[in-house]
């Protein structure tokens, strides 16, 4: 429930803040909605794009399930649904993904039929009527986000129940493409083709320019050679005060210089840099800990297919109902599968074994 609200709040809250942001307020009278929702969606995108990789950290898990200071039973409960998590996350992704492509879409249209020829920096197209294609294909957010979708394609359907079983390999080498979907991510997140207004209190947004418009709708009056007649150098009257240019009337916003805007800077880096860490630590220490040698005392054959494999390994600590990643370097350079002890060590005896189903090519 926690989770879901996080997604809803951040939805609303990003999406409110493009659409009456003053800051915001030129481009979204660009883009339209479509800049609300495509904001709204990355919102999203972030949260999860973060979450989805602490549940794959097994190692933190695994202290923080068995440290009874550190958490409690409730607790326990939910990192025991640790993988649950990790799937809920990765079909939010694809679906926000989904709705984020088709809002840059709408946005890409946008930018090509309503280009702003008043203020030339808030463009993402070069001139009006610009192929939309182009900023899809020809930019860095463009390119790299469609690059991401083609990966998060390959990563959703080699993750569907029928390919895990039939074939697993094509699951476990597809998966290890988050990598790159993630390097991706940092890269699309630079581009810088969405501005914000800076100057807001020397410009209010819809104010009137009166120095922009006598330039570009007056010309220049000649030079007269003797004043009016009317025309006199004594001061206001005290009771009057002197009106000062360029003020706020009753009717219209007066400005005082054009509008400044600028890129963002990237915040999806705060979102994934930690737990991207995290997890590549976390890699690191499992593939030094792996390195160790495992000597296999004995292989027993058991009906139905069942091999029960019994090893032992320096300094190995186990209790039971815990699973080790088994493997086999001779059968897969890179492929690991988790399997629960049946037998775990002791005090007296160092031997520890599981029980391998012969059920695909790996087992």
């Amino acid at each position: 429930f926690f989770w879901l609200s996080l997604n809803v709040w951040l939805f609303w809250k990003t999406f409110l803040l493009y659409y009456q942001g003053l800051q915001y307020y030129y481009l979204h009278q660009m883009l339209g909605l479509g800049l609300c929702v495509s904001r709204a969606s990355a919102s999203v995108l972030n949260l999860n794009c973060c979450l989805v990789l602490l549940p794959m950290c097994r190692v933190l898990l695994a202290f923080l399930r068995g440290s009874q200071k550190v958490a409690s039973r409730k607790t326990r409960r939910l990192l025991d649904k640790s993988k649950t998590f990790h799937v809920t996350c990765g079909v939010t992704i694809c679906i926000f993904s989904v709705l984020h492509v088709a809002a840059h879409l709408v946005n890409a249209l946008n930018f090509s039929e309503n280009y702003n020829e008043d203020f030339l920096a808030l463009n993402a197209a070069n001139y009006r009527g610009e192929d939309p294609r182009k900023l899809l294909f020809a930019t860095v957010p463009g390119l790299t986000g469609v690059i991401m979708v083609l990966v998060l394609f390959l990563m959703c359907t080699a993750s569907t129940y029928a390919i895990r079983v039939s074939n697993y390999d094509i699951f476990w080498y597809t998966h290890n493409l988050f990598f790159v979907f993630y390097m991706l991510l940092m890269l699309h997140v630079s581009g810088g083709v969405l501005k914000y207004q800076t100057n807001l209190e020397e410009h209010p947004p819809g104010c009137f320019n009166p120095n922009k418009t006598l330039r570009e709708n007056m010309t220049v009056p000649t030079a007269f050679e003797e004043p009016f007649p009317d025309y006199t150098t004594e001061p206001f009257p005290e009771d009057l005060p002197v009106p000062e240019p360029f003020v706020q009337n009753n009717f219209m916003r007066i400005c005082s210089e054009e509008p400044k805007f600028q890129s963002h800077f990237p915040e999806t880096w705060f979102w994934i840099s930690g737990p991207l860490c995290l997890y590549c630590v976390e890699r690191l220490y499992r593939y030094i800990r792996s390195n160790k040698p495992v000597t296999i005392t004995s292989v027993i054959s058991h009906p139905s297919n069942v091999l029960e494999v019994r090893m032992m390994k320096d300094d190995f600590k186990a209790r039971p109902g815990q699973y080790v990643i088994l493997h086999c370097p001779r059968v897969s350079a890179l492929e690991s599968h988790p399997f629960t002890l049946t037998m775990c060590p002791t005090d007296t005896k160092a031997t520890f074994g599981v029980h391998l189903k012969v059920v695909g090519d790996w087992t």
